[in-house]
Order: structure tokens, then sequence, then C-alpha cells
């Protein structure tokens, strides 16, 4: 998988822009309160992701988030890719995760980033995404912690691009798993500790 289309800085710079404003819309937020639910940050961990949205009690409400979650990275990384070239693409993947974790909305107080993460690594190396979704399915499903599983998708989402894709997409999933892993700071705290909740617990 070459990179190809290399654009200008201005090109870089809206693929950025446009990245992080896709990213950040808050599906979460906005399909729960549309179903009556009120704001999903005063329900669970405060979240605005599927996991936080499970808690609600409606799986179709949370599979919904998820897919839009997962679906805006994709997009903003496609879309870039075809207006920009590749290097655009990884650029706006980026920023559509940022924007996702930081969205100016919210006082930039968003998500964890997980489905973005993995809607981007569909979008800019299909292999590589698909086998880090199989591996979020199978850890969710083996430890039955959201979190958990995120976090071995995250980690091995970089290795996995070094071995099926190139150097520049490998940088890109190694920063997006930082910044993932970052954000579950307090999860890794909680797994270490015994008290990580499982998934659909309150």
């Amino acid at each position: 998988m070459p990179m190809h289309g290399d654009g200008p800085g201005l090109v870089l710079l809206l693929a950025a822009a446009g990245g992080y404003l896709m990213g950040s819309i808050p599906f979460g937020l906005i399909l729960t309160r549309l179903a009556g639910h009120g704001d999903i940050r005063g329900i669970g961990s405060g979240n605005i992701g599927a996991t936080n949205v499970l808690r609600t009690g409606d799986k179709r409400l949370a599979l919904a988030t998820l897919v839009l979650d997962g679906g805006k990275g994709a997009v903003a990384a496609l879309l870039a890719a075809r207006w920009g070239g590749e290097t655009a693409s990884l650029f706006a993947a980026a920023a559509a995760v940022f924007g996702h974790n930081f969205p100016i909305w919210l006082g930039f107080r968003g998500g964890k980033g997980v489905a973005t993460t993995l809607g981007v690594l569909l979008a800019i190396a299909w292999p590589v995404g698909l086998a880090a979704l199989a591996l979020w399915i199978a850890g969710a499903l083996a430890f039955r912690i959201s979190s958990l599983a995120a976090l071995i998708a995250l980690t091995a989402s970089p290795l996995m691009m070094l071995a099926l894709a190139d150097v520049p997409r490998a940088v890109l999933a190694g920063l997006l798993a930082a910044l993932g892993i970052a954000r579950h700071h307090a999860n890794i705290r909680r797994l270490l500790a015994g008290s990580e909740p499982k998934i659909g617990q309150k």
C-alpha cells in the first residue's frame, strides 16, 4: 500500500480541520437525548461513547452510536483521500479521533476514541481495521470488559499496520494507540485493582 498524493500545506490543514469537525460530532449525546434518556454525561462513566450509551439499557442505541462514531472516522479519512491524497487522509484520520476525544462543542471533553480509531483503521488499511475489530470483539466476548478489549486492539494495531501496510500508517496507528491508552488511564487503574465494571454494568 504505497503512499501517494502528498498535498500542499493548505490541503493538509483543510483535511485536518474537516476531520476534526467531523470527529467532534457527539453522536452518543445526540442519540441519547433524542431517545429521551437525557444527557449521557450524567449516566455511568459520563462518557459519550457506545459503552456508556449501553448503560441506558438500549442496545440498539449503543450499536448506532458505535457505528456512527466509527463511521465518522472512516468518512473523514476516505473523503480526505479522495480530495487530497493519502497523506491528507492520515491527517484527517488523526484529527477525527482527536475531535471525538476533545470536541469543541463539549468544552473539549469527549470520549476515548476507540470506535473512531477502529473506523479510521478500516478506512486507511482495511485488513488491519478488520483484524483490530476482530481483536476487540474477541476481547469483549472473552473478558466482558470493554476497556480491556479496547486496550488489546489498540496495542496490537501499530504492529499489525507495520506488518500489513507501511510505516506512515503504522506511525499513525501508534499515535492513536498511545492517545487511546492515555485516555483509558482510569480504566487501567481499575483493571489493576480488579474493580473495572463489565459490559452493561451501571
